[in-house]
């Protein structure tokens, strides 16, 4: 068996067994497809590689100028890989098991203010071709941000998850894990008024003799909905129209703001996790180091005792 049958293999039971999204498979699938053509260059294979081969796969990597947290997801790849062929027999070992990989360095994730994120809304009231490209757009970013839902859980949401005026909506995640939601009344409100409009525009394709969608933000594309990377430039062009500086905002950035917003409202950490969809608490927390950074900036600026409000008195003393 060659070695791109294996990662066939492994991604095949990826797909069916682990439930794993379509992201994550093609990412997968690059990851191993590079370890593939480094073992065929020394003259080796997934049949024949040791640990040893695997931590000198990594030290190449680091030599080539890639980063900590691209090394630790090859290496992840490459576990993955591994177990599966242990567990099915394709190898009596699994090389991979004790390999140590570079531990990423932990970034604090860009944010947006209350009044950043209020622009953008207005923003998004006015973006589009016609009236009813307008209600998609301020109902997309309105859920977005009320309810911190990966891009990808958004452009998919199936429509029958805003049938009957919901207070919660249901997203399924990373692994097919399904996750229930609030919505906030302006969230509620968007949504009732984008239903309306999109179910005008499929009852119109219908009598022409279209097909129904079963997204609730349906498109020509090949995927049925709206494509990631067209939510993309379309939130780039808001924040441009909304005065905030290019780079700052992006569809992720918004999940940040809905977090940090949220904790630095009283919100319990538990419960960003859950809405957030994250397994581990431990990825959430780092919302805190952003709160704690904003709280001790305030403290500097703004304390009567602060080394700047203290000069100014002494100044306006003499």
């Amino acid at each position: 068996m060659n070695d791109l049958r294996w990662i066939h293999l492994f991604l095949d039971a990826q797909a069916a067994d682990a439930g794993a999204a379509r992201n994550t498979l093609l990412a997968y699938g690059r990851d191993l497809r590079d370890f593939v053509a480094w073992l065929e260059r020394r003259g080796m294979s997934l049949s024949t590689a040791t640990r040893q081969t695997i931590e000198d796969y990594l030290i190449f990597c680091d030599a080539q100028g890639l980063s900590a947290a691209t090394r630790a997801r090859r290496l992840v790849a490459v576990r993955q890989l591994y177990r599966f062929a242990f567990d099915e027999r394709m190898r009596t070992d699994n090389p991979a098991v004790r390999v140590k990989g570079p531990a990423p360095k932990r970034r604090l994730p860009g944010t947006l203010t209350v009044e950043e994120v209020d622009r953008l809304l207005e923003v998004a009231r006015a973006t589009g071709r016609d009236a009813t490209a307008q209600l998609r757009n301020r109902c997309l970013m309105e859920l977005l941000y009320a309810t911190g839902m990966r891009v990808s859980e958004l452009v998919g949401l199936p429509v029958a998850a805003a049938r009957g005026a919901p207070e919660m909506i249901l997203v399924r995640g990373k692994g097919g894990k399904e996750r229930l939601v609030p919505l906030s009344p302006p969230a509620r409100s968007a949504l009732a008024a984008w239903l309306s409009a999109r179910d005008a525009e499929e009852e119109a394709t219908l009598r022409e003799g279209g097909a129904p969608s079963r997204f609730l933000f349906p498109s020509r594309a090949k995927t049925g909905h709206l494509p990631r990377e067209s939510f993309f430039r379309m939130v780039q062009d808001m924040a441009r129209q909304a005065n905030i500086a290019e780079g700052r905002v992006t569809p992720h950035s918004l999940r940040h703001a809905f977090a940090t917003h949220l904790l630095a409202g009283g919100a319990d950490l538990r419960i960003i996790q859950t809405m957030l969809g994250h397994a581990d608490i431990s990825t959430v927390e780092i919302y805190t180091h952003v709160v704690d950074e904003q709280l001790r900036t305030l403290v500097l600026e703004k304390h009567p005792l602060s080394g700047a409000d203290v000069s100014s008195q002494s100044s306006k003393e003499r």
